[in-house]
């Protein structure tokens, strides 16, 4: 009886592992981008009460709202290069956990300069292979618009489309952190990039608790 209620218990994992798939294998890059803007810009918007008294509320947000849409882990390997090789594997996962809170800070530094702001995604494409470019405009009124360009990519395992890159005004993120860091990570070793990533982002908190 137990090995009946077991193995139908097995098949209904594997027939949701199977529903599960086919969503993901359906997603659309803009509707990606879309659902993250939907929960982004509500959450921040209700919480500016608590970013004045605590700014770095922000970073808690865009972890919970914006971090579940983004490929950390495939970006910072693509900063590391070419010297992926030559690190282990405990290097390489401090090195996507400092990267990723760069990622943080940075993107809530940059949203903290709004105050009531919306997100315009552009107008839907034919989407071929598995890389999009996603252009978008932060807007809000008496500023200049913020126009970024998100760019995703499809996991061949899972069909899900992730955030690995932004570009904000023509300057990618990505390539500009693999720029300024993968030559240190070959001359000075992953574990002091990681180190100096980590200090960044502790010397921003600690600049934000201070302007409070």
């Amino acid at each position: 009886m137990r090995n009946i209620a077991f193995r139908a218990f097995a098949a209904i994992l594997i027939a949701a592992s199977f529903v599960f798939s086919a969503l993901a294998a359906e997603q659309d890059p803009y509707d990606v981008v879309n659902t993250a803007a939907g929960k982004l810009f509500p959450r921040i918007n209700d919480s500016r009460a608590k970013l004045k008294a605590d700014p770095l509320y922000m970073r808690t947000i865009i972890r919970e709202e914006l971090m579940p849409y983004v490929d950390s882990r495939f970006a910072a390997f693509r900063v590391i290069g070419t010297n992926l090789k030559s690190t282990t594997p405990e290097q390489r996962a401090r090195f996507v956990d400092a990267f990723t809170d760069y990622i943080v800070a940075t993107y809530a530094d940059a949203l903290l300069k709004y105050d009531k702001q919306t997100m315009e995604v552009d107008p839907k494409k034919p989407v071929d292979g598995k890389l999009a470019d996603i252009g978008v405009k932060i807007k809000e009124t008496g500023k200049d618009d913020m126009n970024l360009v998100f760019k995703l990519r499809k996991n061949s395992k899972t069909g899900e489309w992730k955030c690995y890159d932004m570009v904000a005004e023509g300057i990618s993120l990505l390539s500009s952190k693999h720029n300024e860091l993968s030559g240190k990570i070959r001359d000075e070793g992953i574990d002091k990039v990681s180190a100096e990533l980590e200090k960044h982002v502790s010397d921003l908190a600690a600049g934000k608790k201070a302007d409070k």
